[in-house]
Parts: C-alpha cells; sequence; structure tokens
C-alpha cells in the first residue's frame, strides 16, 4: 500500500498493490450456517458519547417489535455490550462455528469479552490483531436468522471501523454524537468516512441532549443548545433521535438490565432501520 493511499480506490491515483477497483471486493463471506437480512453500524467520532448505548436500545425496540436481532461488538479494546445485558458465561463453540451468547429476550451477542477467562482483563492487543477478531466475528460465528444485526464499532475512523466498513456489508450507518460545539467536526469525520466507503447513513442519534429535572419536569441542557439539527441539514441527514441523561436508564444498564428500559426516544431510528 501507498504511503499517500487514501483508502478510496475510486478517486486514488495511486497504483498500489493492493488497489481495488470495488469496494465490494474486500467484503468477506459469513459464516455457511448464518443467515443476516440486514447489517447497520452505529458510530462515533469520538468516545463517551453513549453508542453502546444507543446499539443496545435499537436491538432491544425492534426485537420487541417481534424481529430477531443481534448484536456484534466489535469494540474490542472497550466492550460494554455483555454488561449491558447481564450476559457473563462464555461463548460456545460446535462443529459450525462460535454460538453467539443469548441475552434474556433473546438478542444474539458476540464480543470478546464473552471469550476472555476474565471479563476485566485488558485487552492489549495490536490493531491488526483486533481488526482480524472483528473478522472473525462475522467470519466464524453462527448468526442464526438474524434480522438486524447492529454492530456497536469503536470510535473514530482507525483500524477498526475501516476494517469493518471493508468487510461486512453494511446496510447503513447511524451516528451517534452529543450536544457540544465540536459536533459538527466529529460528525463530519463519521460522515465523510462512509461517504469514502459507499456506505449509506440512516441519520443522526443525539445522546446527553438534556435531563429532565425531577421536580418541575423542565428539561435542563447541561451541554447547551443543540447543534445537531444544523448538523444534520449541512450534510441532508435526519435527526433520528434526542436522548436525555436519565439516571434510572444508568441504573439499568450497570446492572445489566438494558431489556427492561423503556422509552420511545429511539422509535423514529427504528423505523428508519425497519425502512431500509
Amino acid at each position: 500500500m501507498s504511503e499517500n493511499c487514501t483508502h478510496d480506490c475510486s478517486s486514488c491515483g495511486e497504483n498500489c498493490s493492493s488497489r481495488q477497483s470495488n469496494p465490494a471486493d474486500f467484503l468477506e463471506k459469513p459464516n455457511a450456517m448464518s443467515s443476516i437480512k440486514k447489517v447497520i453500524g452505529v458510530v462515533s467520532g469520538k468516545g463517551g458519547v453513549g453508542k453502546s448505548m444507543v446499539t443496545s436500545m435499537l436491538a432491544v425496540l425492534l426485537n420487541r417489535r417481534g424481529a430477531h436481532t443481534a448484536v456484534l461488538d466489535a469494540d474490542i479494546t472497550g466492550p460494554s455490550i455483555p454488561k449491558a445485558f447481564g450476559v457473563h458465561e462464555k461463548a460456545m463453540g460446535s462443529e459450525f462455528g462460535i454460538l453467539p451468547a443469548k441475552t434474556k429476550t433473546g438478542i444474539d451477542i458476540m464480543s470478546v469479552n464473552l471469550l476472555l477467562e476474565d471479563e476485566s482483563a485488558p485487552v492489549v492487543w495490536r490493531g491488526p490483531i483486533i481488526a482480524n477478531t472483528v473478522k472473525q466475528f462475522w467470519t466464524d460465528v453462527v448468526w442464526a436468522d438474524v434480522d438486524y444485526m447492529f454492530v456497536d464499532m469503536p470510535p473514530g475512523t482507525g483500524d477498526v471501523p475501516l476494517t469493518v466498513f471493508q468487510s461486512i456489508p453494511l446496510d447503513g450507518i447511524v451516528i451517534v454524537t452529543s450536544p457540544q460545539e465540536l459536533v459538527s467536526m466529529i460528525v463530519a469525520k463519521a460522515v465523510n468516512m462512509a461517504k469514502m466507503m459507499n456506505v449509506p447513513i440512516i441519520g443522526i442519534v443525539e445522546n446527553m441532549s438534556y435531563v429532565k429535572c425531577p421536580d418541575c419536569d423542565k428539561e435542563i441542557k447541561i451541554f447547551g443548545d443543540s447543534h445537531v439539527e444544523q448538523t444534520a441539514e449541512t450534510f441532508g441527514l435526519k435527526v433520528l433521535g434526542k436522548l436525555p441523561i436519565d439516571p434510572e436508564v444508568a441504573k439499568n444498564y450497570d446492572a445489566g438490565l438494558a431489556e427492561l428500559v423503556n422509552a420511545d426516544w429511539l422509535d423514529a431510528a427504528a423505523d428508519a432501520v425497519e425502512a431500509l
């Protein structure tokens, strides 16, 4: 690969050995026993915006609507999906491949924490090993009769997001952000990467948008006024939902009870996923 490589072979003038004429040439085939109808990536330009929470909430919401959902936890160094669902048993295997764990309501999940002896042990791996692990979660895991798979990606535009964009046939992505002023620049990075890899953008979800006063029910904007509508308009995207800071939701997630959270904040996002 040339040092000037842009990772976009359609517009790059470099004649490097890894040049491909079509991004689809990089796609990996899923396990032969897998059946996955739609794959949605959940991304963020920076960490700490609640991407994993949005991922799990979407999986729970579509599951409640009667779909069979799954979560592929591609955040290898910061896996939080098993804890959110209270899943601590290890993933099992068969002659056909690795079998994902199931949550209490039947959501399939796969995460590196389901493979480690000690789930609190740090994953101190180099980038290529991490990226290859994500590929194996797609190629070696038996995802049976999945209607919607949500891929919880690490923040940024590094090795793992690039691997997911190139290796897994994403039907679209949801961008998660927060109300701070720098949101436009952060969203721009995620949008430009998606365009570079020819992946459709379903829309934007803003997390930590406000907190409700427990006494007067007034919405308090801790991070100031939201700029998500202007940002979405700039890029021609839809705002799919605004999530408040809710101590009860955080409490349920910390206790592994993500499936007990019942709110309508992401109904529009779920509708958009169903409309794919």
